[in-house]
């Protein structure tokens, strides 16, 4: 039961409810499910070391992790300044805030093919693709972060002859983080999805010319290998 003391603390209680959760995964994966399908945690940790031996892994990694990162700074740079664009200009934000809400709500794997087919089996088409991931997430908050400004603070910088890269400074970027930096962990999220989905997607079209963890998930999905496939994913993630 939770104390008064634990409850001012919430990492503490964040703490408890991961070690009750592997608790349970690891009851549940000795007792209750074939172990086939769900490994102990216990055992996942115990083949790690098996699974950073297996050939071509390191790369693989190397590659995904690169991915991930020219994704990630792609949407966020990208996110931020048609976020500004929209957000700032009413016209543009009744124009533009329609169809990127369309788009947003549009299952994008069912466009992964087009990606491969316009940008190749290589690193762009799961770039791109984790960019329409984490793109979406950055404008709709930023956006939404500039509505939130009281319109008489951006008055009384006019007011007080204030330049446009000022009032950006000092009001608009000051008011806009909050919104900005939670765009951004859901932007992470989703840009994660999809170079991962983009890079199975190649290797199901068995297409393996690019080396990637994707590949690694994939080429196991077959065969009788949980406790390195949950390793492979805890790795990911």
């Amino acid at each position: 039961m939770m104390t008064s003391h634990t409850m001012q603390r919430p990492w503490v209680a964040r703490i408890a409810v991961v070690v009750l959760l592997l608790a349970l995964w690891e009851v549940a994966a000795r007792w209750w499910v074939d172990p086939m399908f769900v490994s102990p945690p216990s055992r996942v940790v115990a083949s790690l070391p098996t699974l950073f031996d297996t050939r071509g892994l390191p790369a693989a990694l190397r590659v995904t992790f690169w991915e991930l990162a020219v994704a990630f700074a792609l949407s966020v740079a990208i996110g931020l300044a048609i976020g500004l664009a929209v957000g700032l200009q009413p016209f543009a934000r009744k124009s533009f805030m329609p169809i990127i809400l369309l788009l947003y709500g549009t299952p994008q794997v069912t466009i992964l093919p087009l990606f491969v087919l316009y940008f190749g089996i290589g690193p762009a088409s799961k770039i791109a693709f984790g960019v329409s991931h984490g793109f979406f997430p950055i404008v709709m908050t930023v956006v939404a972060g500039v509505q939130n400004i009281k319109p008489i603070l951006l008055t009384s910088a006019r007011s007080m002859g204030a330049r446009r890269g000022q009032i950006l400074r000092y009001v608009i970027f000051p008011h806009m983080i909050p919104s900005f930096f939670a765009g951004m962990r859901l932007a992470m999220t989703g840009v994660l999805l999809g170079v991962l989905l983009a890079e199975l997607h190649v290797i199901h079209a068995e297409l393996r010319s690019y080396p990637a963890l994707g590949a690694h998930l994939g080429a196991r999905r077959h065969g009788h290998h949980a406790k390195r496939d949950c390793s492979a994913r805890r790795a990911a993630f």
